[in-house]
């Protein structure tokens, strides 16, 4: 309908040179003049495309009319409430009808409505408990003025009669507009679109030198680019790594992801026989499935404190596996990197000097007066780890952990809560409590819990606590350095600060890229 609209304008144009009321068009499909405010939109549109391509130019003339409300609508189908009224009301010299049938036979608002204008206009009287009709014909007149608003959208009785439509809510006032149309500078009674590209066809053919090319429009906006977003993980990560660097950690190098089962557990003081390392809790490899082996004489010294014990303890007195040692998994802590790690840092204490990826940098601090060759240093690290976990609201089998160690002489628990302090009121976690705890590796362990504000209650945050000397001694460190290592994940301080209730839309195929895109950046 729309090019059979603007082909009747400039056919029109075309014969009379201009459309002076634009009113008086029929529109293609319909019978009477397009004097509607509707209908004048419709062709405003036929208008402004034509006008896109300078093929005509138009006036607009304001001007101010009348609609109806819905119930102006039913009044021009059923009569005024007055005129119902006194339609259901019998005649004088017969039984008076009582109120509560009026109201069963017009209805409550009409006969709320009606009977008081029926009364003021002399159409109805009341006898005894009951009303009976006063004349025996009436005027419609209110049904009357909303027929000639609704096909003229005003009226001939003037602006006060118009004044006490609108008061009573049967018309309301619409501001409208007609158009008287010229030809323009590219008129045509042709409407074939100009082309608007550029085509390979359209040169090697020769067709564009026939062709009509729409204007470029250089004040018109383009289409907005689309660029890439930060996962919300990933800017939790980025602040978190902030701190740690603003604190004077060195970041690990935490790309094995898959460890044999003497780095991710033997080296940590994990017994061989821990329902951690059972198939419904560890990923293991089947093709490779075993390992190379690790360094000879650290292995030695990590299999005897086993089995054996030593260095004040007495071990776990089971068989030593060198079959479970050798077993290739996922790795189900990052802690695996920070074993290898204290060993490679404890080489130097070992008079020994390993070739690879170790960079730690020296910290401030004096070397021991026998000159052992240790010095402190802090390390971190923020990566994956994989755990054979049933999937639900809060548990994924992969996820990100976020992990410290301090390594430094004469260390103590005190230093350590202390430093958990620090590292947490940076993040916004001010509110701490410390339990004890178990962990084979570890001896003595703090849970850590921060106070939840929105939940009201306190929530496990991470886990810490002071390597044992069954993991530091066989690595070759002196008798009196102390390891502090914590961690946390990184996925339920990211649910808690974007306030997602459900890990599974915060990670996997669930995920909104919508919301990825418009989340705020983190700020602890």
């Amino acid at each position: 309908m729309a090019e059979q609209l603007q082909q009747l304008i400039l056919d029109t144009l075309d014969a009379q040179s201009t459309l002076p009321d634009t009113r008086a068009l029929k529109i293609p499909g319909q019978s009477s003049p397009a004097s509607s405010h509707d209908a004048q939109i419709t062709i405003l549109g036929a208008l402004n495309s034509l006008l896109s391509r300078e093929m005509i130019t138009y006036e607009t003339h304001e001007v101010s009319s009348h609609v109806l409300t819905p119930e102006g609508v039913q009044i021009v189908r059923e009569g005024s409430h007055e005129a119902r009224v006194w339609a259901a009301l019998p005649e004088r010299g017969s039984a008076p009808l009582g109120a509560q049938d009026l109201k069963r036979a017009v209805g409550d608002e009409a006969a709320k409505v009606g009977q008081g204008r029926a009364f003021k206009s002399g159409w109805i009287a009341k006898e005894g408990n009951g009303f009976v009709k006063a004349v025996s014909n009436i005027t419609d007149t209110t049904q009357f003025e909303l027929r000639e608003v609704e096909s003229s959208g005003t009226l001939a009785a003037g602006e006060k009669a118009l004044a006490e439509l609108r008061k009573r809510k049967l018309i309301i006032q619409r501001k409208g507009q007609w158009f008287t149309v010229h030809k323009g500078a590219n008129f045509s009674t042709s409407i074939a679109k100009p082309e608007t590209d550029l085509t390979v066809d359209m040169l090697t053919s020769g067709s564009w030198k026939k062709s009509t090319f729409k204007k470029y429009n250089f004040d018109a906006d383009g289409i907005p680019t689309s660029g890439g977003a930060l996962h919300p993980i990933l800017k939790v990560r980025e602040e978190i790594r902030s701190i740690f660097l603003e604190m004077g950690f060195e970041e690990m190098p935490t790309g094995t992801f898959v460890e044999s089962g003497f780095w991710c557990f033997d080296a940590l003081f994990v017994p061989q026989l821990h329902p951690a390392r059972e198939l419904q809790d560890t990923f293991y490899l089947s093709d490779p499935s075993t390992s190379l082996p690790p360094p000879s004489d650290y292995y030695k010294r990590v299999a005897r404190v086993h089995e054996h014990g030593g260095y004040g303890s007495i071990g776990y007195r089971t068989p030593w596996s060198h079959e479970e040692s050798h077993k290739l998994l996922l790795r189900t802590h990052t802690t695996a990197s920070s074993a290898a790690m204290l060993y490679k840092l404890a080489a130097k204490c070992r008079g020994e000097d390993i070739d690879g990826d170790l960079s730690v940098k020296s910290q401030p601090g004096a070397a021991n007066p026998s000159d052992d060759r240790f010095r402190p240093a802090k390390l971190f690290s923020i990566d994956r780890v994989f755990r054979n976990e049933t999937m639900d609201a809060t548990h994924l089998a992969e996820f990100h952990q976020v992990e410290g160690v301090v390594a430094d002489r004469n260390l103590t628990l005190a230093d350590l809560i202390g430093f958990m302090r620090t590292f947490f009121r940076k993040m916004g976690m001010k509110n701490l409590r410390f339990k004890p705890a178990y962990n084979p590796y570890t001896e003595p362990s703090l849970e850590i819990f921060a106070w939840h504000p929105l939940l009201e209650k306190w929530v496990e945050i991470g886990n810490s606590g002071m390597f044992r000397p069954e993991m530091l001694a066989p690595m070759g460190f002196p008798p009196d350095v102390r390891v502090h290592g914590w961690g946390i994940g990184l996925e339920r301080p990211t649910m808690i600060r974007y306030g997602v209730n459900n890990i599974r839309t915060l990670v996997g195929h669930k995920t909104s890229i919508e919301n990825v895109e418009n989340s705020p950046a983190v700020m602890f």
